[in-house]
């Protein structure tokens, strides 16, 4: 199975070309060296919560697998992606963040700034990630290993069931 993925870059400075953006990129490459994912969408926008909002309702209409929006999880005035998120999801998927927290929170106290959120919208799983690129890999390399299992569950794929591993 193959899993088409967004990749959302939310920042006033690389939407207007004042910065140029190392996340989204990161993303792309990470995703890029694994056979299971194909890229089909990638766009930047401002901090803008009804522009956010719009971007995920578009693309989960478009039935992506997964959304990964990087940027606007934190305190700033301007930090509205966990907001937008919260819009559009039809249900929580609390676990995904709270795991990411909890694993960034043994690399830095920082990480409990994060207001990231994950939800599903129709047959889509929309995750916030951080703006930093480091921040983005560690992350990844927390939820990556579940997410084509996620994913399976999510779209009823036969099966799906039995990666439920007892320990």
């Amino acid at each position: 199975m193959t899993f088409d993925l967004g990749i959302l870059t939310i920042s006033d400075r690389a939407s207007t070309g004042e910065y140029v953006d190392k996340s989204g990129p990161l993303i792309r490459q990470i995703f890029s060296n694994r056979t299971k994912w194909r890229i089909t969408h990638e766009h930047t926008i401002h901090d803008n919560l009804e522009e956010i909002a719009a971007q995920l309702m578009e693309w989960s209409n478009e039935q992506l697998s997964l959304i990964l929006t990087t940027g606007g999880t934190g305190f700033a005035p301007r930090d509205v992606t966990p907001e937008a998120t919260l819009q559009v999801i039809e249900r929580s998927a609390p676990g995904i963040a709270e795991a990411m927290r909890y694993e960034s929170l043994k690399i830095t106290r920082h990480a409990m700034l994060s207001r990231a959120v994950a939800g599903i919208r129709g047959s889509t799983l929309i995750i916030n990630l951080p703006g930093s690129p480091k921040a983005v890999k560690e992350n990844l390399e927390i939820i990556l290993p579940v997410l084509p299992h996620a994913l399976e569950l999510l779209v009823g794929t036969p099966g799906g069931e039995k990666g439920h591993r007892t320990i």
